[in-house]
């Protein structure tokens, strides 16, 4: 889609003074600590791209604010690698750098925002290779602070801080599956057949690489076997989830440029999907049991 196209779309550039009009319109405001998921392409045409859009938020929650972003690790290893050739293994180990939170790109996959967020001066950004974080803002060092080596996606993790903050969750023009507080419920729900990954990352600890081991819930592949509870429509199970969360009175929707955009309470959204996974799923096991499943 070209430029003029965009344009049309939304009624003309989408500025950061509009944008900021209409998040206080969907109910962020001043002091709010919001992890945000962004759609840029569904916006339209954002005079200023990403800084706008960081600038409307900031102009919205303010210095007592926090602004938060899922970064993951461009560069990190596919979980399977020590199934590659040995001779790949072997330069992998030897030479592949090392994860560090102020130079490691975000993954790519999470679109613009989340990099243009990590970059911006006073960010801070979690430790940890796969799952990181960055926050920017009054509650950022608290949020990302020891973030979990092992079960990062639960208690402890900036997922959880964020619920422990009487957090939102933005989706501004973003998919609904994009709900990333989600695999926090995961990792807290007591429902059998949960499914977790072991892997290794190069990491920096004290200015030296090192490889480290972690667990994890499945986060890419699923923990859980959805297959059964959702419309076999859906591609992912987390849509089913929101339009529940939506359809029960949880969350707000509004009109962000072009965009259709969602607004959720943190805690909420954690007590609905860990509800609606045991329930759907069947309770009685318990986190953390049974063997890892390697990928």
């Amino acid at each position: 889609m070209d430029e003029k196209d965009l344009l049309r779309r939304s009624g003309g550039p989408v500025t950061q003074e509009r944008l900021a009009r209409e998040l206080r319109e969907l109910g962020l405001g001043t002091g709010d600590t919001v992890m945000f998921h962004t759609g840029m392409s569904a916006l339209g045409w954002v005079a200023g791209g990403t800084q706008a859009v960081i600038g409307a938020l900031l102009d919205v929650v303010g210095a007592r604010g926090t602004l938060m972003v899922a970064c993951g690790w461009n560069d990190a290893l596919s979980y399977d690698f020590p199934t590659w050739p040995r001779s790949w293994q072997d330069a992998v180990r030897a030479h592949h750098p090392a994860y560090h939170p102020d130079f490691s790109e975000a993954d790519h996959a999470n679109g613009r925002l989340p990099e243009a967020l990590r970059r911006r001066p006073g960010a801070v950004r979690s430790r940890h290779p796969d799952a990181s974080f960055a926050a920017l803002g009054a509650a950022a060092h608290d949020l990302m602070a020891d973030h979990p080596w092992d079960h990062p996606h639960g208690p402890g993790s900036p997922l959880a801080r964020l619920v422990e903050a009487g957090g939102k969750v933005l989706l501004l023009g973003a998919p609904l599956d994009s709900l990333t507080l989600l695999h926090h419920a995961e990792a807290l729900a007591d429902a059998p057949g949960k499914r977790f990954v072991e892997f290794e990352q190069p990491i920096t600890v004290g200015g030296k690489r090192v490889w480290r081991r972690f667990r994890d819930i499945d986060s890419s592949g699923g923990a859980f076997d959805y297959s059964g509870v959702v419309p076999p429509d859906v591609e992912w199970p987390f849509t089913a989830i929101a339009r529940d969360m939506l359809a029960a009175g949880i969350g707000t929707r509004g009109a962000t440029g072009a965009a259709t955009s969602h607004l959720f309470d943190a805690g909420a959204v954690t007590r609905f999907g860990v509800t609606w996974m045991e329930t759907r799923l069947g309770g009685g096991a318990r986190t953390g049991t049974g063997s890892p499943a390697r990928t």
